[in-house]
């Protein structure tokens, strides 16, 4: 393995840490690499490979103002780069305003997700909350040659090389629609985590929500980079939605009874609180089309962090998802243990399993029904498929008490079947792409390819795995500079695309 250290960040935690998130699998990264000639500990790399796999990570590095939250921490992006049969590995940091800001001060200067904003030492942020700071840590997508961080309270998307992982700025976007005090082309109201990519047309899908009326907008930027579309999405308050989907022909968004509680915003405190007796409503918005085309559709109350696909059935849009069956989790222990605070992290405690829903546009009424008693999250399907009828998804399995995952789980939409893929024990995997080999046809015909952090070695590999049979041993193990954190979410970008 040939490592060369690209940059060592500035950081300033407790020499003993005993946090619970920010030890163990969740032990942050300070150092940036650049590695090739990796050793392939198993198996070899297959030459039908081709593109890059990035993640994402959340990387505490300095002490917070008050109380330390996962979702705290600056973006860390890793990328594993494959063409023709080798593989490069790099890190990053995403250079936010708030990561640059904080590296210059050495210290924590906004408040945090648990804190209440007016702690923020800056005078200013962005996002949701503008007291709180915008750091890129949640999702990471590859459209027009860029990889996109973003933030799921909505902010800017940071874009950067996706081999090299090189900073190249904020996002800018050209078109009528854009109101923008960041820089020319881009939303004022931001962009949430989570913008969809559909392969087939190029263009990219984005909402974002905000404390303000009208509480949500949604949009599609063509792959010239022209904001074709910006809407407004009318809600009765604040809402907050995490996650989209999207068909040929409409895209999904969603009003949960699980939002910011009004007394408590009232008095500048982020509460969430479920309103069991409120139901969830979906809104279904041709993909073009203008607030005056949405169409609502309502279903059980529940919380829904992610959706896995939709597709069109005759006159049916179906949508697979996570349904929270305890989304405040009520109930839960809260005693005096490490995770102490942390019980809505766990998705054992949320109770997230399987989910459809059936919206019928003639009759305007919603069918649904739960997929699987076992709980799982953090889906990944072919990209090719997304939007279109698809049969194959890569769920993470979630490991009890703690907001990360020990298992990879292949559920069959069509049967209902589950092949688990188990790891050796203190192992715990990433969210897990598919990536379609050259020339398949078959929709599992590729590789699935995640990131293992190993806490009895010490040691991170990335892991390649056949997706016609991930339970068979794996196709190739890379071993990485150094043991990295736990992290989010991901995304596979084909050779072509970069």
């Amino acid at each position: 393995m040939q490592v060369q250290i690209h940059n060592t960040v500035d950081s300033a935690l407790p020499p003993h840490d005993d946090h619970p998130y920010r030890t163990g699998v969740w032990r942050p990264q300070v150092t940036e690499y650049d590695a090739w000639d990796l050793d392939v500990v198993e198996g070899e790399i297959p030459n039908d490979l081709n593109g890059a796999y990035l993640r994402n990570t959340e990387t505490a590095l300095f002490e917070p103002i008050k109380r330390y939250h996962p979702f705290d921490g600056d973006g860390l992006v890793h990328v594993m780069s494959f063409e023709d049969g080798d593989v490069r590995y790099a890190s990053r940091f995403v250079h936010t305003d708030g990561f640059l800001a904080e590296q210059d001060a050495s210290k924590s200067l906004w408040a945090g997700i648990t804190e209440h904003p007016s702690n923020a030492i800056a005078a200013h942020g962005s996002g949701a909350r503008t007291m709180m700071k915008d750091n890129g840590s949640t999702d990471v997508i590859v459209h027009r040659g860029q990889a996109l961080a973003s933030f799921y309270q909505c902010g800017e998307l940071w874009a950067m090389d996706p081999r090299t992982l090189e900073a190249i700025g904020r996002t800018e976007w050209d078109g009528p629609g854009v109101r923008s005090e960041w820089g020319r082309g881009f939303p004022s109201e931001g962009v949430s985590a989570h913008p969809k990519l559909d392969e087939h047309t190029g263009e990219l899908l984005f909402f974002n929500y905000s404390a303000d009326d009208p509480y949500m907008h949604y949009g599609v930027v063509d792959p010239s980079g022209q904001l074709v579309t910006y809407i407004d999405v009318p809600l009765p308050g604040p809402r907050l939605p995490h996650d989209m989907a999207f068909t040929e022909n409409w895209t999904i968004l969603n009003d949960l009874p699980l939002y910011w509680d009004p007394k408590a915003l009232a008095d500048g405190w982020y509460s969430n609180t479920f309103n069991r007796e409120i139901p969830s409503r979906f809104a279904l918005i041709p993909r073009h089309g203008t607030t005056a085309d949405i169409r609502w559709f309502e279903a059980d109350p529940t919380f829904v962090l992610h959706f896995t696909n939709a597709f069109e059935d005759g006159d049916e849009v179906v949508l697979d998802g996570f349904f929270q069956h305890n989304p405040t989790a009520q109930g839960a222990d809260r005693g005096d243990g490490p995770n102490k605070g942390f019980e809505t992290l766990d998705m054992n405690v949320l109770q997230a399993r399987p989910h459809r829903w059936r919206f019928n546009l003639s009759t305007g009424k919603c069918q649904e029904e739960s997929r699987s008693d076992r709980c799982s999250e953090f889906p990944m399907i072919n990209g090719r498929y997304g939007g279109r009828r698809y049969r194959y998804a890569y769920e993470a399995r979630c490991t009890h008490g703690l907001f990360a995952f020990d298992g990879l789980i292949k559920r069959d939409a069509e049967t209902g079947t589950e092949e688990i893929v188990e790891f050796p024990e203190g192992t715990f995997i990433s969210e897990t792409i598919m990536a379609p080999r050259d020339g398949s046809s078959a929709e599992d015909d590729g590789y699935l390819v995640t990131f293992t952090s190993n806490l009895i070695d010490d040691v991170s590999e990335c892991v390649v795995l056949d997706a016609a049979n991930p339970t068979d041993a794996p196709v190739a193990r890379i071993r990485l500079p150094e043991r990295i954190s736990s992290g989010t979410h991901s995304t596979w970008a084909p050779l072509q695309n970069l």
